[in-house]
């Protein structure tokens, strides 16, 4: 089962559209096989394929870039794990103070 799953993310990288549509109520995991997209928080804006804003309410997450961090897993839109590898990640995000900056950078 791991093995595939590793094969999975070798071959299937998430494309742009995917990246783009990250956005609602987000619920961090523990362990890489259970998340839906795996990334990596980056310290620069400008090597992040998304920048993220976090909302405080699950209302205004709407818009890609808008997150919202769920305490439940069965109120979240998808499951994220953070990773501290680059190489392992789907996608790189960066986190703003700054809901205007917030959105697909590239």
């Amino acid at each position: 089962m791991w093995l595939l799953i590793v094969t999975f993310h070798l071959f299937f990288t998430p494309s742009q559209a995917l990246i783009c549509q990250a956005y609602g109520s987000v619920y961090e995991v523990e362990k890489a096989y259970l998340a839906d997209l795996i990334v990596y928080k980056e310290l620069s804006e400008s090597a992040a394929d998304i920048v993220v804003y976090e909302q405080q309410n699950r209302l205004y997450a709407d818009k890609p870039g808008m997150w919202y961090f769920e305490e439940k897993k069965d109120f979240a839109r998808f499951k994220i794990y953070f990773t501290h590898k680059k190489s392992e990640a789907d996608f790189i995000i960066y986190f703003t103070e700054f809901e205007s900056f917030a959105g697909c950078s590239r």
